[in-house]
Order: C-alpha cells, then structure tokens, then sequence
C-alpha cells in the first residue's frame, strides 16, 4: 500500500514537471490573435484519491480509495460551485466548496477554494481524514477531447482527524464528463 501510494505521488510529481512547460509555453505571444484561456466547462468525474498525512492515532492511517467530483461555473463569474466524494472502503467524505478559477491556458484552469467536508461516520478513515472540518482544495482541470477533461487536485482538511491536532492532506484525479 506504501509502495502504491509512494508510486502515485512520485508520477504525480514527475507528470508537473513534465505537464509545466507546456503550460507555461502556451502562453508565449504569437502574431496571431489568443484563444481563451481557462474552461467554463460543468462536468462530473471520477477518479483515484490517496491520503498522504496520517494523524497519529488508531484509525488515523493514509488511505487510498476513489473520488466523484462535479463543478458547476457560476455565470461569467471567476467562480464555480464543486462538490467532492473523498471515499475508501470504510466511508466517505462529502465536500462541498467554492472556488475561485483562474485560466492559465487553452481550456485549462488552475483553482483554489475552500468548504467543509463531512465524513460520514466519523473515526472511520477517508483519504482526507476521519473527522469533520474546513477543507481547502487547490487543483487543475484540462480539456482533453470534445466533452472530456482530467482534473487533479490536492485536499487538505484541517484539523480533520479525531483527538488529533493534525490536518489531512489527499490528492486526488480522474476524468470528468463535460455536460455544459
């Protein structure tokens, strides 16, 4: 499980270094005119989702199970409405935050928000923790393919684990179906 978790971070970590200056590039002026940056795109996905902190305590371990995640763009706003299932095979954790998104490149957003995860039996291990508290969420989605994007984010829920101070840290990725 270790090894696994290790494993995902580190192509994680390789795939940014990799991904950046493309990114970075497509922002390069050119003669012609610029398209848009950033998507508007409403979608749903699912993903995987690994816990990297541990809290310290029994059932405090890093867990690794799946997401569904949704984003709804709020008008001609910078902002989206998202919602996010953090799950192992013992329970979930329910995630419903607002984020502010900023274009960085052709149909490619960057974002941060923040909301409140609700696990649903707490003291049973998510990959975001095992208690209730605030959640910040910093992530990218890309466009890949008419109605398709991959999205990749990271969780931290503070102060989300039981008779711990400590907060839990998840990342998180998948495909998203584009229904707007």
């Amino acid at each position: 499980m270790k090894r696994l978790l290790k494993s995902f971070v580190t192509i994680s970590a390789l795939s940014s270094i990799v991904i950046a200056p493309v990114i970075l590039s497509a922002g390069q002026a050119s003669a012609q005119p610029q398209p848009k940056k950033g998507t508007d795109a409403s979608y749903v996905g699912a993903g995987v989702s690994a816990g990297i902190t541990n809290g310290g305590q029994d059932g405090d371990a890093a867990t690794f199970g799946g997401n569904l995640t949704g984003r709804v763009k709020l008008g001609d706003t910078p902002f989206s409405a998202r919602g996010q299932v953090n799950f192992s095979s013992e329970t979930s954790a329910i995630i419903p935050h607002v984020s502010a998104d900023l274009g960085i490149a052709k149909g490619t957003n960057a974002y941060v928000g923040v909301g409140y995860q609700f696990v649903e039996a707490n003291g049973q291990p998510t990959p975001s923790g095992n208690d209730d508290g605030v959640a910040v969420v910093a992530g990218v989605e890309s466009e890949v393919g008419k109605n398709f994007l991959i999205y990749s984010n990271a969780t931290v829920g503070v102060n989300a684990y039981e008779n711990s101070p400590a907060s839990a840290i998840s990342i998180n990725g998948g495909v998203g179906y584009q229904f707007k």
